[in-house]
């Protein structure tokens, strides 16, 4: 049973502010330092501050500007920027603070976060019914597609916002500010398949520039007017919705935007683990946020033109060149982190049988979870572009921003409620108090970003729309082919009486058959025998299977079933953030009483024609969906890493 909440808060405000302990193994993939370290711990707390905080890091760019330059707008009085203020502060611990770094932290699958993880965590619940888990999964999916919409804006209004600075200095560069983005996002998305390793260890220092940065700007003015540092007082903020009616709720869609990363610290837990990420946001992230946006509110109050772009406006003119470099490379790195997890988030949903396989690459043969997805790559790339080219400042490009975060947040609300009930066994009225309180700040969000979906929110929505119907279409399409072929499949059982009855010709050497549908004779085995009519002296039916886990132990990833005339069941079982080797499981057989040379085995793959019908199933617009994905998809071969020299392909044809 999961401590009680006073036991979570306590654990985490520790773990905070604790010396580093030994941490598991999975924890420690991105560096190689001697893990019962304090050096350990700090050096991880600074990567992360580039990969987990870079989102949320670049929001002083925009965020309260937003609130009084931008579409939903209130006016600039003293009143509404201690308002403005204490709804930011009060967000940035609310949501940030209280909810993801003390509580949903904690919702780990075996070391990974990120709402894929937490549906996985979920569904397996035996408490649960089958409708029950089926929505579980539909709104976990829907997450899922909901942050690639944040994969694309991202890096579009982050490197806007940073290049709009140059308008602050002169004029001169307006013309130019949409051509110079689209360079520097071309330039993001070209240096992805080089892999991340070297720009990596850059990440931390530069992001921790950018933070002291952040919090000296702030400091400089917040000297000259300490008394905004009042608005903390959450009176303020109740005195703004009271004073501003339904104009001072719609500026909740503003204040969001300094929350927007709070999602993807979740998705990055598994690369660092939870105390470099606690220990980052109190020690660095929120000290910093906090003195630059009360530093940005005094600034207005003593200047109220700098309303235009308050960020750059408290820079002296000597230093704005210099800040526009590195917020434009204070935004790359945010920009790296959302394409990087829209990578982790596909290498995922593909492993889930949500997605075709895809062609995925590893960038590091010694950093963990570096991949590139060329067809994901190029995808955001032209999507970005196309954005910044339609939407053309980072003000138009706030209205089409917190649609797709706030969703998946009230989407993690949701999931996180099963995951304390049915996991941790909490009692349902504390449980219902928690999440509520939770839901109620995130729909209060959501209900205030709804209002911009004519203004460009529905841009996220529609992107989020498509991918999960191409999600669902997929997932359901694998389920009406294994369907069909399972109807049409020999059991084993027959299989080996008919080679006992009537025994074929065999030949030296070891076969590996893979199989996607277990207990049943792999199709390109009778294939094979039908056309070649021979069979080898030693069979191996290999099955592929995903655990609703992010890593499955080397002990447990290969289970070995003998069934006699030389022929064994296979099965590997692989996490859900693995790479599928299959021929380094293979040579491992060897050890485990199997007698062959895996250099010298041949591999036998189906490749399955899907044909839509209208047959029983889905619509036919989806069929022609998941036949033209299916046409598309990965071989087999490339996806399990098989010896291109070893494999021999045998296609199918199946209607469905």
């Amino acid at each position: 049973m999961e401590p009680s909440i006073k036991d979570v808060v306590n654990e985490a405000v520790d773990e905070a502010v604790a010396e580093n302990a030994a941490r598991p193994a999975q924890d420690a993939h991105a560096l190689h330092t001697p893990p019962s370290s304090t050096r350990y711990l700090l050096i991880l707390a600074v990567t992360a501050l580039g990969v987990v905080y870079g989102d949320i890091g670049t929001s002083p760019l925009y965020a309260l500007r937003e609130c009084f330059y931008g579409l939903h707008a209130v006016a600039l009085t003293p009143a509404n920027i201690f308002g403005v203020l204490s709804l930011i502060f009060w967000a940035l611990i609310m949501v940030v603070t209280v909810k993801y770094l003390i509580f949903v932290l904690r919702a780990d699958n075996r070391g990974e976060g990120g709402i894929l993880a937490l549906t996985a965590l979920a569904t397996p619940i035996r408490l649960l019914s089958r409708g029950e888990r089926r929505w579980l999964v539909i709104l976990g999916v829907f997450g899922a597609a909901l942050l690639y919409g944040d994969g694309a804006i991202t890096p579009a209004i982050s490197v806007l916002s940073a290049v709009e600075g140059l308008n602050v200095a002169t004029p001169f560069f307006a013309p130019y500010v949409i051509p110079i983005t689209m360079v520097i996002l071309v330039g993001i998305f070209l240096i992805q398949s080089q892999g991340t390793a070297l720009v990596g260890r850059l990440f931390g220092p530069i992001t921790l520039l950018w933070f002291t940065v952040l919090g000296l700007l702030g400091l400089i003015h917040l000297v000259s007017n300490p008394a905004i540092l009042g608005a903390i007082n959450p009176a303020y903020g109740f005195a703004f919705f009271r004073d501003n009616g339904w104009a001072g709720y719609l500026v909740l869609g503003s204040v969001f935007l300094v929350v927007t990363g709070a999602e993807a610290l979740y998705a990055d837990m598994g690369h660092f683990g939870k105390r470099p990420i606690r220990l980052a946001w109190f020690t660095v992230v929120l000290p910093a946020l906090l003195l630059n946006y009360f530093g940005q509110g005094a600034l207005l109050l003593a200047n109220p033109e700098a309303v235009e772009n308050p960020f750059y406006r408290m820079a002296p003119s000597w230093a704005l060149y210099p800040l526009v470099v590195l917020a434009t490379l204070a935004t790359v790195i945010a920009s790296q982190a959302l394409i990087s997890g829209s990578f982790s988030i596909t290498m995922q949903a593909v492993q889930l049988g949500f997605l075709p396989r895809m062609n995925i690459l590893h960038t590091s043969r010694t950093e963990y979870g570096q991949i590139y997805i060329p067809a994901v790559n190029w995808l955001l790339m032209v999507t970005c572009l196309i954005i910044v080219l339609g939407f053309r400042t980072s003000s138009n490009l706030a209205a089409a921003y917190g649609m797709a975060v706030t969703s998946t947040m009230a989407i993690t609300t949701v999931i996180f409620y099963v995951v304390i009930v049915e996991r941790w066994q909490w009692n349902r009225l504390l449980a219902a108090l928690l999440a509520g309180f939770f839901l109620i700040i995130d729909l209060a969000f959501l209900g205030a970003n709804i209002i911009k979906i004519p203004q460009g929110g529905w841009f996220s929505l529609v992107l989020a729309l498509f991918i999960f119907a191409i999600m669902m279409t997929w997932k359901k399409g694998r389920y009406l082919v294994a369907q069909r072929v399972g109807e049409q499949a020999q059991p084993i059982e027959k299989m080996l009486q008919d080679f006992q009855a009537n025994p074929p010709v065999r030949v030296p050497g070891t076969a590996i058959f893979l199989s996607n549908v277990p207990k049943s004779a792999p199709t390109a085995l009778l294939a094979n025998l039908e056309h070649n009519h021979v069979l080898h002296e030693q069979l191996l039916l290999l099955t592929v299977n995903t655990a609703l886990q992010p890593h499955v132990p080397d002990d447990e990833c290969v289970e070995i079933e003998p069934l006699g005339q030389g022929i064994y069941q296979i099965t590997l079982t692989y996490g859900f953030m693995e790479e599928p080797n299959v021929p380094k499981a293979v040579a491992g057989l060897p050890a485990r009483g199997i007698d062959f040379d895996p250099k010298h085995v041949s591999y036998f793959v189906n490749h399955t024609t899907v044909i839509a019908s209208r047959l029983p199933g889905m619509a036919l617009w989806r069929e022609k969906l998941f036949a033209l994905m299916s046409h598309n998809a990965a071989s087999a071969a490339d996806f399990f890493c098989l010896p291109a020299d070893q494999v021999f392909v045998i296609g199918r044809r199946v209607e469905f």
